[in-house]
């Protein structure tokens, strides 16, 4: 598990090998914001999103996983990320070239994760005419989606307005 260690050249070295070696030191205030919130909202999935009254029968909940299907692209979304950065942080180099640099990847990755949630947040479920109540698990899930993608969306908006002017 490991990749090749780049020369001075900057070509890769011949048989040399580059071990994976965790240092969170190598994360960036953003990086730990964002790994952080994506870790909860991963947990958060499964936690009781929608609960539904049965009167003297007690209630009843789901969580966001069981009751939005879509939401199992968030639970990828987020080992990816998660993956990613422990990654980042036991590679001085990452062994593998990404399509894009670092921070607009988890940009999109948090951006696409807040809409979703925010969809099947607003997306009650109805069940026998009447909607159900939203359950402590979509009010974190909402929320440290939105922390999650804050740092870096926050930055991404200030720097398109500045360019703007």
């Amino acid at each position: 598990m490991g990749g090749r260690a780049s020369g001075a050249d900057g070509h890769a070295g011949v048989g040399r090998t580059v071990a994976f070696k965790f240092d969170a030191k190598r994360w960036s205030q953003t990086d730990r914001i964002a790994g952080g919130a994506t870790l909860v909202l991963l947990i958060s999935l499964f936690l009781p999103w929608f609960k539904w009254s049965l009167g003297a029968y007690g209630s009843t909940s789901w969580s966001g996983l069981s009751t939005h299907g879509f939401l199992y692209l968030v639970l990828i979304i987020c080992l990816v990320v998660l993956a990613y950065l422990v990654l980042r942080a036991g590679y001085e180099q990452l062994p593998f070239k990404l399509p894009l640099a670092h921070e607009p990847l988890l940009l999109i990755a948090t951006l696409v994760n807040l809409v979703l949630v925010l969809i099947a947040f607003l997306d009650k479920p109805s069940v026998l005419l009447a909607s159900a109540g939203w359950d402590f698990g979509a009010f974190v899930a909402l929320v440290v989606a939105v922390v999650a993608a804050a740092p870096l969306g926050i930055p991404a908006i200030k720097a398109r307005t500045n360019s703007a002017k």
